[in-house]
């Protein structure tokens, strides 16, 4: 069995490895990361053999660590690394240049139409008809966007975001509210088959399915990284944040907004940020909470989405698509019986 896990920011893990009667045998850990003394490689060969199949991440990366020669230096990887590519081989999991991406930037729909679309892709990739695909997002009206778990009065307010114009709609990820005005944010979704974070935990996906994105804005001048679970962010302030949803037609969907310009004042009057959140995350001010992508680079928008859209063609040989008349259709009838509803919107109330 044969696994590879790239470590975001770092090196790229490799392991390959048999098993015989439930036990691992003959491992192998090789990659392009730096590891001293050298003897320290054969100690991790030896102590993953002989290890059970069955034993989990946090098992696998205590033996490496365990392992480790006295004053020994990983440099690009750790052993929770080691963890992941194991447990990725044994899952059989798959890589990005295992498929054929595509990559779409559409026309500009309603918010409500954005969530039914987020659904029916993924489930269109899970269920074979679509191949795996990026999907850049346009917006018509301004929105803001809550978890799928969030109370909706505790989250927004709601004459404010009447007084500006702002739809309020809930998608089928959790996670927190996203304040969305056109021209000011950055958003994709990535809708993939499970099988290419399988063996990762939700933890170590969220930050493998966004690292394409931090090579490109690290490609702009920004020093980009994660910050677990689910931000994006750089010395200078939060730049944006993901979410995740596994359906069971066996598809991931991975979904991440990315803030361009934002009104910050206008943010913190439609939203309900609780000063809970603020304290905990040792912020004084909402506003200052997120540092746009404008002030980091001084480009365009479009020009920041062109550089999005070259990382990932070159790292993963994506082709332009598209979305169907069948894919609009069924989205349209989404948002009639779910996304559209009273029902769905105020789940939470």
């Amino acid at each position: 069995m044969h696994g590879e896990y790239k470590v975001p920011g770092g090196k790229l893990v490799v392991v390959d490895l048999d098993v015989v009667d439930d036990t691992i045998v003959n491992f192998r850990l090789a990659g392009d990361f730096f590891l001293e003394p050298d003897d320290a490689l054969g100690a991790i060969n030896a102590a993953v053999t002989g290890l059970p199949a069955g034993t989990d991440a946090a098992g696998l990366a205590a033996a490496v660590r365990a392992a480790l020669p006295a004053q020994a230096t990983l440099l690009g990887f750790s052993p929770e690394a080691v963890a992941v590519a194991i447990r990725r081989s044994l899952a059989q999991a798959s890589g990005w240049r295992d498929y054929d991406w595509q990559l779409v930037h559409s026309k500009a729909v309603p918010p409500v139409m954005q969530m039914a679309l987020d659904e029916v892709l993924a489930i269109e990739v899970g269920e074979g008809r679509r191949k795996p695909t990026l999907r850049i997002w346009e917006w018509t009206e301004p929105a803001v966007v809550i978890g799928s778990f969030q109370s909706l009065r505790n989250e927004v307010d709601a004459e404010q975001a009447e007084a500006h114009g702002f739809t309020v709609v809930r998608r089928i990820s959790g996670g927190g509210a996203m304040f969305m005005e056109a021209g000011s944010v950055i958003t994709y979704s990535i809708y993939a088959p499970t099988a290419l974070v399988q063996g990762m935990t939700f933890a170590d996906s969220y930050a493998f399915l966004d690292e394409w994105v931090l090579t490109a804005l690290r490609s702009l001048g920004i020093d980009a990284h994660y910050q677990p679970l689910n931000d994006i962010t750089s010395p200078t302030g939060k730049i944006g944040g993901a979410a995740q949803k596994r359906l069971g037609s066996g598809a991931v969907l991975h979904h991440v907004t990315m803030s361009y310009d934002m009104d910050g004042e206008k943010m913190v009057q439609v939203l309900r940020i609780g000063r809970e959140k603020l304290s905990d995350k040792g912020i004084t001010s909402a506003v200052k909470r997120v540092d746009p992508l404008r002030s980091q680079t001084g480009l365009s928008r479009a020009e920041i989405i062109d550089r999005m859209k070259q990382t990932f063609t070159s790292l993963y040989g994506a082709v332009e698509g598209d979305i169907t008349e069948a894919e609009y259709a069924a989205a349209a009838a989404l948002v009639e019986s779910k996304f559209g509803t009273d029902e769905w919107i105020a789940r939470v109330p």
